[in-house]
């Protein structure tokens, strides 16, 4: 039983030899091709859909350790490659459609298998099987997980272990791709990520012929070992020999994403290479009972076996053809029941699309009517708005010249009344009695406010 904890996924090379795929009779070199195989549709596909390295290493460590845990033959090598990306893609933050990845694998199948690259129309069956079958894979992957999907990669160390050695920078880009390149055997799931680094780090620098420091070893301050280390760099060496991965069938199931729409549709049937449908033959129960003279006489055997057959094969068309009369008969007779079934539903839909179309027009109808009122409410409630409107600028001009009109009146009376008043005061302080000129402009200016204020 294989442990899963955040980081602790790691077996020996006995586990690995021991896998699913081993005990259903896949040898070890058909498993190498095809995790190797998988990785590759892993990086393709996400350098066509434009997702970070990060993506694609999380999702090439969830291939190696699902197939860890199942079989090559129960699962297929491409739907567990797109659900890995799907999944991956989501645990890195940098999330892409369902529609997407099998749209972009679909185009990858048909490029690789040289066939003629059809668009995936995403209103077909074939469509929504590939759809449901993506999230189902996804569903495995997560269980076989343990819903822990915990990544740690080597890249993380590498500039870390360069830059604390003290190397050139060209040896750099080289321990990256090296590291790449791990990801498609299993170190992701043999080693931890500090040691797959140090031995990228070490199979770069012999590449380069730089030296690294051995005395005291430089791989103790990284917490590895020499034996690790020898190790990543034969896996590394024995994958650059091996030639580019093809796709082996060895799944029950059809993983294909390039199917044309026919035969997604129809059932698909095994043809030999001479074009005769590989069926089983059909062996009579009377024929068995000759065994023992045919092991007498072979030729004679092999006569009354061909007449056997020849024999069957005119019965057979003799019922053939007797049951294509009976059926012919049987459809004449049916012929007009089935119309008459016919026209009278065309009638009847024929009768409802009419009374639909009734219900239609009243309704547009009614709508117009409803338009056509609020409209003319509309302009009423405007009129009758712009009329009050128009009425009272009128009262305020008309209170205006009023207001002008009084104060135009009031002046000269007012003027009069404070000449009198003067002449008042001065004739009470001359002591002079100018009496009948103060009688008259009193009695002048009483009657103007009388006739000006209060009119009859």
């Amino acid at each position: 039983m294989i442990y899963t904890a955040i980081d602790t996924f790691y077996l020996s090379e006995e586990q690995l030899k021991n896998s699913p795929s081993s005990k259903d009779g896949i040898n070890e070199a058909t498993e190498t091709i095809l995790r190797i195989y998988g990785c590759d549709l892993i990086q393709e596909c996400g350098i066509l859909l434009k997702l970070p390295q990060a993506v694609m290493a999380t999702g090439q460590v969830l291939f190696h350790r699902f197939y860890c845990k199942k079989s090559f033959a129960r699962f297929n090598v491409k739907r567990v490659a797109a659900s890995c990306v799907w999944l991956a893609s989501k645990l890195e933050e940098s999330p892409r459609k369902a529609r997407q990845v099998i749209i972009v694998f679909h185009r990858m199948e048909c490029r690789r298998e040289n066939l003629p690259i059809e668009h995936l129309d995403t209103s077909l069956k074939k469509y929504a099987d590939l759809k449901m079958d993506l999230i189902r894979t996804e569903r495995h992957l997560l269980k076989e997980m343990g819903f822990i999907c915990h990544v740690e990669h080597p890249h993380k160390f590498i500039s870390n272990y360069l830059a604390t050695l003290e190397t050139p920078p060209e040896l750099r880009q080289e321990a990256w791709n090296l590291a790449n390149d791990s990801l498609r055997t299993t170190l992701c799931v043999r080693f931890k990520s500090e040691v797959v680094a140090c031995g990228v780090v070490y199979a770069a620098a012999r590449r380069f012929q730089v030296p690294l420091p051995e005395n005291p070893p430089w791989w103790k301050a990284f917490d590895a070992d020499k034996s690790g280390i020898d190790e990543v760099c034969r896996v590394l060496a024995h994958l650059y020999s091996l030639p580019k991965a093809q796709y082996i069938h060895v799944c029950k199931e059809t993983g294909s994403f390039a199917t044309s729409n026919r035969s997604w549709e129809s059932p698909h049937q095994s043809i030999s290479k001479d074009g005769s449908s590989a069926v089983p033959p059909i062996i009579d129960e009377s024929s068995t009972g000759k065994g023992s003279s045919a092991a007498v006489n072979p030729e004679a055997s092999k006569d009354e076996v061909i007449k056997a057959a020849l024999g069957k094969l005119k019965e057979s068309k003799k019922s053939d053809d007797e049951s294509k009369s009976t059926s012919n008969g049987g459809e004449s007779r049916e012929e007009p029941e089935s119309k008459l079934i016919l026209d009278t539903k065309s009638e009847i839909g024929g009768e409802r699309i009419k009374e639909r179309e009734r219900d239609r027009e009243r309704e547009r109808d009614r709508t117009r009517r409803d338009h056509e009122r609020g409209r003319e409410s509309d302009r009423e409630r405007g009129r009758e708005g712009s009329e009050r409107d128009r009425d009272r600028v009128k009262e305020r001009n008309q209170r205006s010249r009023d207001r002008g009109k009084d104060s135009g009146q009031l002046l000269p009376i007012l003027f009069r009344c404070y000449m009198s008043f003067s002449f008042c005061c001065f004739s009470l302080r001359t002591r002079i009695i100018l009496f009948p000129e103060m009688v008259f402009l009193l009695h002048r200016t009483h009657r103007e406010i009388q006739t000006s204020f209060f009119p009859r």
